[in-house]
Protein backbone atom coordinates (compact mmCIF):
# COMPACT_ATOMS: atom_id res chain seq x y z
CA UNK A 1 0.00 0.00 0.00
CA UNK A 2 1.61 3.23 -1.15
CA UNK A 3 1.74 6.39 0.96
CA UNK A 4 -0.07 8.97 -1.16
CA UNK A 5 -0.81 11.74 1.35
CA UNK A 6 2.40 12.90 3.03
CA UNK A 7 0.49 15.24 5.35
CA UNK A 8 -1.21 12.41 7.23
CA UNK A 9 0.04 10.86 10.49
CA UNK A 10 -0.82 7.48 11.98
CA UNK A 11 -2.07 7.11 15.59
CA UNK A 12 0.53 7.25 18.42
CA UNK A 13 2.88 4.23 18.34
CA UNK A 14 5.91 3.51 20.49
CA UNK A 15 7.27 1.27 17.73
CA UNK A 16 7.82 4.33 15.55
CA UNK A 17 10.58 5.48 17.93
CA UNK A 18 12.78 2.46 17.22
CA UNK A 19 14.98 4.52 14.82
CA UNK A 20 15.75 6.90 17.70
CA UNK A 21 16.85 3.90 19.77
CA UNK A 22 18.99 2.61 16.92
CA UNK A 23 20.58 6.03 16.55
CA UNK A 24 21.46 6.18 20.24
CA UNK A 25 22.79 2.61 20.36
CA UNK A 26 24.86 3.07 17.24
CA UNK A 27 26.22 6.53 17.98
CA UNK A 28 26.44 6.45 21.76
CA UNK A 29 27.41 2.77 22.00
CA UNK A 30 30.28 2.98 19.52
CA UNK A 31 31.41 6.31 20.95
CA UNK A 32 31.61 4.93 24.50
CA UNK A 33 33.32 1.73 23.39
CA UNK A 34 35.92 3.69 21.41
CA UNK A 35 36.36 6.30 24.14
CA UNK A 36 35.88 9.07 21.59
CA UNK A 37 32.55 10.81 21.05
CA UNK A 38 33.74 12.16 17.71
CA UNK A 39 34.89 8.82 16.31
CA UNK A 40 31.49 8.06 14.80
CA UNK A 41 30.53 10.49 12.01
CA UNK A 42 27.15 12.01 12.80
CA UNK A 43 25.83 11.63 9.21
CA UNK A 44 26.54 7.89 9.31
CA UNK A 45 24.60 7.53 12.56
CA UNK A 46 21.64 9.28 10.91
CA UNK A 47 21.89 7.09 7.80
CA UNK A 48 21.71 3.95 9.95
CA UNK A 49 18.73 5.33 11.88
CA UNK A 50 17.03 6.42 8.65
CA UNK A 51 17.47 2.97 7.10
CA UNK A 52 15.82 1.49 10.20
CA UNK A 53 12.91 3.93 9.86
CA UNK A 54 12.35 2.84 6.27
CA UNK A 55 12.09 -0.81 7.35
CA UNK A 56 9.10 -0.06 9.58
CA UNK A 57 5.48 0.03 8.35
CA UNK A 58 5.76 -3.04 6.13
CA UNK A 59 2.34 -2.36 4.62
CA UNK A 60 3.72 0.59 2.68
CA UNK A 61 5.98 0.12 -0.31
CA UNK A 62 9.64 1.03 0.02
CA UNK A 63 9.31 3.50 -2.84
CA UNK A 64 6.55 5.46 -1.13
CA UNK A 65 8.45 5.46 2.17
CA UNK A 66 11.52 6.85 0.42
CA UNK A 67 9.32 9.55 -1.13
CA UNK A 68 7.98 10.36 2.35
CA UNK A 69 11.55 10.59 3.64
CA UNK A 70 12.50 12.89 0.75
CA UNK A 71 9.41 15.00 1.46
CA UNK A 72 10.73 15.53 4.99
CA UNK A 73 14.19 16.41 3.68
CA UNK A 74 12.64 18.99 1.36
CA UNK A 75 10.60 20.67 4.08
CA UNK A 76 10.68 24.44 3.56
CA UNK A 77 12.11 25.07 7.04
CA UNK A 78 14.87 22.49 6.53
CA UNK A 79 15.80 23.90 3.11
CA UNK A 80 15.76 27.49 4.36
CA UNK A 81 17.94 26.46 7.27
CA UNK A 82 20.41 24.84 4.87
CA UNK A 83 20.60 27.98 2.74
CA UNK A 84 21.35 30.06 5.82
CA UNK A 85 24.01 27.57 6.93
CA UNK A 86 25.74 27.89 3.54
CA UNK A 87 25.71 31.69 3.64
CA UNK A 88 26.86 31.76 7.27
CA UNK A 89 29.79 29.48 6.42
CA UNK A 90 30.88 31.72 3.54
CA UNK A 91 30.65 34.83 5.70
CA UNK A 92 32.57 33.29 8.62
CA UNK A 93 35.43 32.04 6.43
CA UNK A 94 35.68 35.27 4.46
CA UNK A 95 35.79 37.39 7.61
CA UNK A 96 38.41 35.12 9.16
CA UNK A 97 40.61 35.13 6.06
CA UNK A 98 40.34 38.93 5.91
CA UNK A 99 41.78 39.13 9.45
CA UNK A 100 38.62 39.96 11.38
CA UNK A 101 39.10 37.26 14.05
CA UNK A 102 42.67 38.28 14.90
CA UNK A 103 41.67 41.94 14.94
CA UNK A 104 38.71 41.28 17.21
CA UNK A 105 40.91 39.35 19.65
CA UNK A 106 43.58 42.05 19.70
CA UNK A 107 41.08 44.88 20.15
CA UNK A 108 39.34 43.14 23.00
CA UNK A 109 42.54 42.18 24.82
CA UNK A 110 43.97 45.68 24.38
CA UNK A 111 41.24 47.10 26.61
CA UNK A 112 41.48 44.45 29.36
CA UNK A 113 43.32 45.59 32.52
CA UNK A 114 46.07 43.09 33.40
CA UNK A 115 44.80 42.53 36.95
CA UNK A 116 41.36 41.59 35.62
CA UNK A 117 42.52 39.24 32.92
CA UNK A 118 40.34 36.22 33.78
CA UNK A 119 37.25 38.37 33.83
CA UNK A 120 38.54 40.03 30.68
CA UNK A 121 39.02 36.68 28.95
CA UNK A 122 35.35 35.92 29.57
CA UNK A 123 34.25 39.28 28.17
CA UNK A 124 36.56 38.92 25.17
CA UNK A 125 35.21 35.42 24.48
CA UNK A 126 31.66 36.80 24.65
CA UNK A 127 32.53 39.47 22.12
CA UNK A 128 34.36 37.12 19.76
CA UNK A 129 31.74 34.37 19.88
CA UNK A 130 28.78 36.68 19.30
CA UNK A 131 30.69 38.13 16.35
CA UNK A 132 31.78 34.93 14.61
CA UNK A 133 28.86 32.72 15.70
CA UNK A 134 30.85 29.66 16.72
CA UNK A 135 31.88 28.60 20.19
CA UNK A 136 34.53 26.16 18.99
CA UNK A 137 36.07 28.81 16.73
CA UNK A 138 36.21 31.21 19.67
CA UNK A 139 37.90 28.61 21.86
CA UNK A 140 40.42 27.80 19.14
CA UNK A 141 41.27 31.50 18.86
CA UNK A 142 41.46 32.30 22.58
CA UNK A 143 42.50 29.09 24.36
CA UNK A 144 46.18 29.34 23.29
CA UNK A 145 46.22 32.94 24.54
CA UNK A 146 44.67 31.88 27.85
CA UNK A 147 47.21 29.08 28.24
CA UNK A 148 50.10 31.40 27.46
CA UNK A 149 48.95 34.00 29.98
CA UNK A 150 48.25 31.57 32.82
CA UNK A 151 51.81 31.59 34.14
CA UNK A 152 51.90 35.39 34.29
CA UNK A 153 48.75 36.00 36.33
CA UNK A 154 49.13 33.34 38.99
CA UNK A 155 45.81 31.50 38.53
CA UNK A 156 44.98 27.97 37.43
CA UNK A 157 44.74 27.05 33.77
CA UNK A 158 41.31 25.51 34.43
CA UNK A 159 40.03 28.91 35.56
CA UNK A 160 41.31 30.70 32.45
CA UNK A 161 39.97 28.06 30.10
CA UNK A 162 36.67 27.97 31.99
CA UNK A 163 36.29 31.69 31.35
CA UNK A 164 37.00 31.20 27.63
CA UNK A 165 34.57 28.29 27.26
CA UNK A 166 31.86 30.16 29.18
CA UNK A 167 32.23 33.25 27.00
CA UNK A 168 32.19 31.09 23.89
CA UNK A 169 28.84 29.59 24.89
CA UNK A 170 27.45 33.09 25.48
CA UNK A 171 27.92 33.95 21.82
CA UNK A 172 26.85 30.51 20.64
CA UNK A 173 23.51 31.23 22.29
CA UNK A 174 23.05 34.82 21.11
CA UNK A 175 24.92 35.26 17.81
CA UNK A 176 22.79 35.96 14.75
CA UNK A 177 24.97 33.67 12.60
CA UNK A 178 25.26 30.80 15.09
CA UNK A 179 23.96 27.49 13.71
CA UNK A 180 22.03 26.96 16.95
CA UNK A 181 20.25 30.29 16.49
CA UNK A 182 19.46 29.42 12.89
CA UNK A 183 18.14 25.97 13.83
CA UNK A 184 16.09 27.23 16.79
CA UNK A 185 14.42 30.05 14.88
CA UNK A 186 13.67 28.00 11.77
CA UNK A 187 12.19 25.05 13.65
CA UNK A 188 9.94 27.39 15.64
CA UNK A 189 9.08 29.68 12.74
CA UNK A 190 10.24 32.91 14.39
CA UNK A 191 12.44 35.83 13.40
CA UNK A 192 16.01 35.92 14.73
CA UNK A 193 15.50 39.37 16.21
CA UNK A 194 12.54 38.20 18.32
CA UNK A 195 14.48 35.20 19.60
CA UNK A 196 17.51 37.41 20.33
CA UNK A 197 15.49 39.72 22.57
CA UNK A 198 13.91 36.75 24.36
CA UNK A 199 17.37 35.22 24.92
CA UNK A 200 18.96 38.43 26.18
CA UNK A 201 16.65 38.46 29.20
CA UNK A 202 18.14 35.14 30.31
CA UNK A 203 21.72 35.42 29.07
CA UNK A 204 22.62 38.94 30.23
CA UNK A 205 21.86 38.35 33.96
CA UNK A 206 23.87 35.12 33.80
CA UNK A 207 26.77 36.92 32.08
CA UNK A 208 26.79 39.77 34.61
CA UNK A 209 26.83 37.32 37.52
CA UNK A 210 29.67 35.46 35.82
CA UNK A 211 31.67 38.67 35.50
CA UNK A 212 31.25 39.31 39.23
CA UNK A 213 32.38 35.76 40.08
CA UNK A 214 35.45 35.99 37.86
CA UNK A 215 36.34 39.34 39.42
CA UNK A 216 36.80 37.49 42.72
CA UNK A 217 38.13 34.18 41.41
CA UNK A 218 40.64 35.53 38.93
CA UNK A 219 42.08 38.66 40.50
CA UNK A 220 45.72 38.26 39.51
CA UNK A 221 48.77 40.46 39.69
CA UNK A 222 50.65 39.62 36.52
CA UNK A 223 51.32 41.84 33.54
CA UNK A 224 50.16 41.34 29.98
CA UNK A 225 51.86 42.47 26.82
CA UNK A 226 49.92 45.39 25.37
CA UNK A 227 48.46 44.87 21.92
CA UNK A 228 49.42 47.45 19.32
CA UNK A 229 46.36 48.55 17.40
CA UNK A 230 45.90 50.52 14.21
CA UNK A 231 42.96 51.64 12.13
CA UNK A 232 43.16 48.48 10.04
CA UNK A 233 42.21 46.40 13.10
CA UNK A 234 39.09 48.46 13.72
CA UNK A 235 38.12 48.40 10.04
CA UNK A 236 38.50 44.61 9.99
CA UNK A 237 35.79 44.08 12.62
CA UNK A 238 33.23 46.25 10.80
CA UNK A 239 31.61 43.26 8.99
CA UNK A 240 30.92 41.61 12.37
CA UNK A 241 29.48 44.78 13.85
CA UNK A 242 27.37 45.53 10.78
CA UNK A 243 25.88 42.03 10.70
CA UNK A 244 25.08 42.17 14.42
CA UNK A 245 23.52 45.65 14.30
CA UNK A 246 21.52 45.11 11.11
CA UNK A 247 20.26 41.72 12.36
CA UNK A 248 18.98 43.32 15.56
CA UNK A 249 17.26 45.96 13.43
CA UNK A 250 15.35 43.20 11.65
CA UNK A 251 17.06 42.83 8.27
CA UNK A 252 16.46 39.59 6.38
CA UNK A 253 19.12 37.13 7.50
CA UNK A 254 19.98 35.83 4.03
CA UNK A 255 20.38 39.31 2.57
CA UNK A 256 22.36 40.24 5.66
CA UNK A 257 24.82 37.37 5.31
CA UNK A 258 25.33 38.10 1.62
CA UNK A 259 25.98 41.74 2.47
CA UNK A 260 28.39 40.75 5.27
CA UNK A 261 30.32 38.41 2.97
CA UNK A 262 30.66 41.03 0.23
CA UNK A 263 31.60 43.68 2.82
CA UNK A 264 34.27 41.45 4.37
CA UNK A 265 35.51 40.46 0.92
CA UNK A 266 35.81 44.09 -0.12
CA UNK A 267 37.90 44.92 2.94
CA UNK A 268 40.05 41.85 2.35
CA UNK A 269 40.69 42.91 -1.26
CA UNK A 270 41.62 46.41 -0.16
CA UNK A 271 43.97 45.39 2.67
CA UNK A 272 45.65 42.71 0.56
CA UNK A 273 44.46 39.73 2.64
CA UNK A 274 43.52 37.96 -0.61
CA UNK A 275 42.95 38.66 -4.29
CA UNK A 276 39.73 38.10 -6.23
CA UNK A 277 40.38 34.40 -6.73
CA UNK A 278 41.33 34.02 -3.09
CA UNK A 279 38.04 35.69 -2.16
CA UNK A 280 36.11 33.15 -4.21
CA UNK A 281 38.20 30.34 -2.71
CA UNK A 282 37.48 31.24 0.92
CA UNK A 283 33.77 31.70 0.16
CA UNK A 284 33.69 28.24 -1.37
CA UNK A 285 35.59 26.69 1.52
CA UNK A 286 33.20 28.38 3.95
CA UNK A 287 30.18 26.94 2.18
CA UNK A 288 31.77 23.47 2.07
CA UNK A 289 32.69 23.68 5.76
CA UNK A 290 28.97 23.41 6.53
CA UNK A 291 28.59 20.17 4.55
CA UNK A 292 28.28 17.89 7.58
CA UNK A 293 25.76 20.22 9.21
CA UNK A 294 23.75 20.33 5.97
CA UNK A 295 23.76 16.54 5.62
CA UNK A 296 22.67 16.08 9.23
CA UNK A 297 19.88 18.66 8.84
CA UNK A 298 18.57 16.97 5.68
CA UNK A 299 18.73 13.45 7.11
CA UNK A 300 17.16 14.60 10.38
CA UNK A 301 14.32 16.23 8.45
CA UNK A 302 13.62 13.03 6.53
CA UNK A 303 13.95 10.81 9.59
CA UNK A 304 11.62 12.95 11.68
CA UNK A 305 9.02 13.00 8.90
CA UNK A 306 8.94 9.18 8.75
CA UNK A 307 8.81 8.93 12.54
CA UNK A 308 6.01 11.50 12.65
CA UNK A 309 4.03 9.67 9.96
CA UNK A 310 4.35 6.40 11.87
CA UNK A 311 3.00 8.04 15.06
CA UNK A 312 6.26 8.44 16.98
CA UNK A 313 6.02 12.18 17.58
CA UNK A 314 2.40 11.86 18.74
CA UNK A 315 3.51 9.11 21.15
CA UNK A 316 6.22 11.34 22.63
CA UNK A 317 3.76 14.22 22.99
CA UNK A 318 1.27 11.90 24.65
CA UNK A 319 3.86 10.83 27.22
CA UNK A 320 5.16 14.34 27.83
CA UNK A 321 1.69 15.79 28.23
CA UNK A 322 0.99 13.44 31.12
CA UNK A 323 3.67 15.26 33.08
CA UNK A 324 2.92 18.77 31.86
CA UNK A 325 0.83 20.99 34.09
CA UNK A 326 0.01 24.15 32.22
CA UNK A 327 2.14 26.76 30.53
CA UNK A 328 5.19 26.52 32.79
CA UNK A 329 5.17 22.75 32.56
CA UNK A 330 5.30 23.02 28.77
CA UNK A 331 8.36 25.28 28.99
CA UNK A 332 10.07 22.89 31.39
CA UNK A 333 9.19 20.03 29.03
CA UNK A 334 10.72 21.79 26.02
CA UNK A 335 13.92 22.54 27.96
CA UNK A 336 14.23 19.02 29.33
CA UNK A 337 13.59 17.48 25.92
CA UNK A 338 16.45 19.26 24.15
CA UNK A 339 18.77 18.77 27.13
CA UNK A 340 18.29 15.00 27.07
CA UNK A 341 18.79 14.83 23.30
CA UNK A 342 21.93 16.98 23.63
CA UNK A 343 23.38 14.64 26.25
CA UNK A 344 23.16 11.78 23.76
CA UNK A 345 24.28 13.61 20.62
CA UNK A 346 26.94 15.92 22.15
CA UNK A 347 25.98 18.45 19.48
CA UNK A 348 23.62 21.31 20.34
CA UNK A 349 22.69 22.06 16.73
CA UNK A 350 21.72 18.45 16.06
CA UNK A 351 19.80 18.37 19.35
CA UNK A 352 17.78 21.42 18.30
CA UNK A 353 17.10 20.00 14.83
CA UNK A 354 15.81 16.76 16.40
CA UNK A 355 13.85 18.29 19.29
CA UNK A 356 12.67 21.42 17.45
CA UNK A 357 9.61 19.96 15.68
CA UNK A 358 8.46 18.24 18.88
CA UNK A 359 9.00 21.43 20.86
CA UNK A 360 6.94 23.34 18.31
CA UNK A 361 4.02 20.95 18.79
CA UNK A 362 4.23 21.35 22.57
CA UNK A 363 4.43 25.13 22.22
CA UNK A 364 1.37 25.25 19.98
CA UNK A 365 -0.69 23.03 22.28
CA UNK A 366 0.13 25.02 25.40
CA UNK A 367 0.25 28.50 23.82
CA UNK A 368 3.97 29.05 24.38
CA UNK A 369 5.15 32.01 22.30
CA UNK A 370 7.34 30.78 19.36
CA UNK A 371 10.13 33.22 20.27
CA UNK A 372 10.03 31.84 23.81
CA UNK A 373 10.24 28.22 22.68
CA UNK A 374 13.11 29.10 20.31
CA UNK A 375 14.91 30.84 23.17
CA UNK A 376 14.44 27.86 25.49
CA UNK A 377 15.64 25.42 22.83
CA UNK A 378 18.83 27.36 22.19
CA UNK A 379 19.53 28.20 25.83
CA UNK A 380 18.92 24.67 27.13
CA UNK A 381 21.14 23.12 24.48
CA UNK A 382 23.94 25.61 25.19
CA UNK A 383 23.76 24.87 28.92
CA UNK A 384 24.31 21.16 28.32
CA UNK A 385 26.80 21.57 25.48
CA UNK A 386 28.93 23.85 27.62
CA UNK A 387 29.33 21.39 30.49
CA UNK A 388 29.51 17.88 28.99
CA UNK A 389 33.15 16.65 29.15
CA UNK A 390 32.81 14.91 25.79
CA UNK A 391 31.48 18.00 24.00
CA UNK A 392 33.54 19.65 21.27
CA UNK A 393 34.00 22.82 23.34
CA UNK A 394 35.66 21.23 26.38
CA UNK A 395 37.58 18.74 24.25
CA UNK A 396 38.96 21.61 22.16
CA UNK A 397 39.92 23.62 25.24
CA UNK A 398 41.70 20.75 26.99
CA UNK A 399 43.32 19.64 23.73
CA UNK A 400 44.74 23.08 23.02
CA UNK A 401 46.04 23.20 26.59
CA UNK A 402 48.19 20.16 25.89
CA UNK A 403 45.88 17.30 26.86
CA UNK A 404 45.19 15.73 30.22
CA UNK A 405 48.72 16.37 31.50
CA UNK A 406 48.13 20.14 31.32
CA UNK A 407 44.52 20.42 32.42
CA UNK A 408 41.74 17.88 32.85
CA UNK A 409 38.06 18.23 32.07
CA UNK A 410 37.35 18.14 35.82
CA UNK A 411 39.67 21.10 36.41
CA UNK A 412 37.84 23.04 33.73
CA UNK A 413 34.34 22.02 34.85
CA UNK A 414 34.97 23.49 38.31
CA UNK A 415 35.26 26.97 36.82
CA UNK A 416 32.54 26.92 34.16
CA UNK A 417 30.52 29.62 35.86
CA UNK A 418 28.53 30.86 32.89
CA UNK A 419 26.82 27.62 31.73
CA UNK A 420 25.78 26.84 35.32
CA UNK A 421 24.43 30.35 35.91
CA UNK A 422 22.72 30.33 32.50
CA UNK A 423 20.88 27.16 33.49
CA UNK A 424 19.84 28.69 36.82
CA UNK A 425 18.65 31.90 35.16
CA UNK A 426 16.68 29.88 32.63
CA UNK A 427 14.93 27.88 35.36
CA UNK A 428 14.13 31.08 37.25
CA UNK A 429 12.81 32.61 34.03
CA UNK A 430 10.50 29.64 33.48
CA UNK A 431 9.31 29.60 37.08
CA UNK A 432 8.63 33.34 37.10
CA UNK A 433 7.11 33.52 33.61
CA UNK A 434 3.42 34.22 33.44
CA UNK A 435 1.52 33.83 30.23
CA UNK A 436 -0.19 37.00 29.14
CA UNK A 437 -3.91 36.74 28.69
Amino acid sequence: MDITDFSLNRPPRAKALIPFGVFLLFYLGLSISSGDFYRVPMPIAFIVASATALLLNRKASLRSKIELFAHGMGNVDIMTMCLIFILAGSFAYTAKAMGAVDSAVNIALAFVPPNLLVCGLFVVACFISISIGTSVGTIVALAPIAVGLTENIGVSMGLCLGAVVGGAMFGDNLSMISDTTIAATRTQGVEMRAKFYANVRIAIPAALLTVVLYLFLGHGSGAVENKLLNWNAFISVLPYLSVLILAVLGFNVMALLIFGTVFAGGIGLLNGAFNFWGFLDVMGKGALSMSETLIVALLAGGLLRVIRYNGGIEYILLKIERHIRGHRGAEFGISLLVMVVNLFTANNTVAIVIAGPIAKDIAERYKVDPKRSASLLDTSSCVVQGIIPYGAQILAATGLAGGAMAVSSVDLLKFLCYPYLLGICMLISIAANRRKA
